[in-house]
């Protein structure tokens, strides 16, 4: 079975899906140009951020409409255009989290907010340089679903009308949870934390499911289905094992933000910490930690400051804790039942094999 980079890469679904983007792109550059040349800084930001990513979401969409019974031409375009869609609404959200969670860098580069932030800078412009930048993110973000419901519109167009309706249901569901699930993020951060680790934990799991678990597993899986006909108890069923995996999905994640691998995560080791995130695995620590690791952890949440080796030591308490072996053991559960799922699901082949290797790729990654 290919690795999961070369996953999205059968049937030529990475660059079905990247010609999409670069259509578009190519589109949107010449009418911001129209409006001001000054404006083309905007394209040039969104090709940096669609020109990374594994484009996960895209193939889980894609294999998802061939696993349930998807083989015409048609079908195909709009499967790989929705793809496309959900690629731009990512970008929307990451430009739009990376300036709410005042992180530098994504995907092993500057965050856009950082990148207009310096370029006020070197200009000598007037004004404060930071709060241009955070604008112009901002407004990248808001710009990016702009396009994500052109390209949307555009890939619905050759649908049938029921179908076409579904799938403009689904996406703008997707669109309101994970917007609810942002705000849940920011909510979480403020309220008060540590003296019920039970409830910490349930609130961190919501904003899992609500931000990230719907619109990077369960929403592509709907929507590609949706493309290929499916309805009612089938797309239930597609909920069934999407949802779970794409909470495992974040905990991998949340795990990553502490041990990954710079080069391969595109973010410094420990940003989790820095930004003061309220992680599964970190109410999993403050529940069962020694009193000294647990003030280790927590006073190392939301410092800046923190170093690569003051990162390491935490990481050495959140191991102490127990809290890493529960989250791998939790991660384990919910893949187990989303694969169990998944395996009893009425899909033919090849989807349903591929969809399979996804999802193990999913929870298996180290980037």
């Amino acid at each position: 079975m290919p690795s999961a980079p070369g996953l999205v890469d059968q049937e030529d679904v990475r660059r079905g899906v990247d010609g999409v983007l670069r259509r578009t792109l190519e589109t949107e550059r010449a009418r911001l140009r129209a409006v001001s040349p000054d404006a083309e800084t905007l394209a040039d930001s969104l090709d940096a951020m669609l020109s990374g990513g594994k484009r996960l979401r895209a193939a889980l969409c894609y294999w998802s409409w061939r696993a349930h019974g998807g083989d015409d031409e048609a079908g195909r375009d709009a499967a790989l255009a929705v793809g496309a869609a959900l690629e731009l609404f990512q970008a929307a959200a990451l430009f739009h989290d990376d300036v709410m969670d005042a992180s530098a860098t994504r995907r092993g580069l500057p965050a856009a907010h950082v990148v207009h932030t310096t370029r006020h800078r070197d200009q000598g412009w007037s004004g404060d340089a930071a709060r241009y930048g955070e604008s112009a993110a901002i407004l990248l973000g808001d710009l990016a679903l702009v396009l994500a419901g052109r390209v949307l519109a555009r890939a619905t167009a050759a649908l049938d009308r029921a179908t076409a309706d579904l799938v403009r249901e689904l996406f703008d569901d997707m669109e309101l949870v994970v917007t609810t699930g942002q705000f849940l993020d920011v909510h979480a951060q403020a309220v008060a934390w540590g003296a019920d680790p039970a409830a910490d934990e349930e609130r961190a799991r919501t904003v899992i499911r609500a931000k990230t678990a719907r619109y990077s597993v369960e929403h592509p899986l709907l929507l590609g289905a949706a493309i290929a006909g499916a309805t009612g108890d089938v797309l239930a069923a597609a909920s069934s094992y999407g949802l779970p995996l794409g909470e495992a999905f974040q905990l991998r994640d949340d795990l990553l933000g502490v041990f990954g691998d710079p080069a391969r995560t595109g973010k410094p080791a420990g940003d989790d910490l820095r930004e003061g995130k309220r992680t599964v695995l970190v109410a999993r620590a403050l529940a069962t930690a020694a009193p000294e690791d647990r003030a280790l952890v927590e006073g190392a949440l939301g410092r800046a400051d923190l170093t690569p080796a003051e990162v390491e030591r935490v990481g050495e308490a959140l191991v102490r804790s127990g809290a890493v072996a529960a989250m791998e053991a939790l991660i384990d559960d919910l893949a187990d039942a989303a694969l169990a799922a998944l395996e009893t699901d009425a899909l033919v082949e090849p989807g349903r094999s591929m969809l399979l290797a996804l999802a193990r790729g999913l929870v298996e990654r180290d980037a």
